[in-house]
């Protein structure tokens, strides 16, 4: 699977790079107040590719990290209840406080008559 991922990512580098020396002009940019911008295409098309990509990847990642706190907080609430409705385990000196006869004790010989 490894290799696929890489191989993916081979084919998609030399496209782009295919695609930037067929396209490599450069395209006019007007800005505010009449000033014209000189850019290359292909960083042109990167930058409108990193604005609509760096906005989403952020709330992504803010959506998981908030999620993740969501979840262990929940874990959290769930373990303590586990633990407040389970019977209490008794512990070993009250088991042998309320049994007569305490573990290992061997029980008397049976009457042979």
């Amino acid at each position: 699977m490894q290799f696929l991922k890489i191989l993916f990512w081979c084919l998609l580098a030399f496209i782009a790079a295919i695609f930037t020396l067929g396209n490599w002009t450069s395209v006019t940019i007007h800005l505010w107040g009449g000033m014209e911008a000189l850019i290359n295409l292909p960083l042109l098309l990167l930058l409108t590719f990193l604005a609509g990509l760096v906005p989403t990847l952020a709330w992504h990642s803010t959506l998981r990290w908030r999620m993740r706190n969501r979840l262990a907080t929940a874990e959290r609430t769930l373990n303590d209840l586990r633990s407040a409705l389970a019977p209490p385990t008794p512990s070993l000196q009250s088991a042998t406080a309320l049994s007569p006869d305490p573990v290992g004790t061997p029980a008397p010989p049976a009457d042979p008559a």
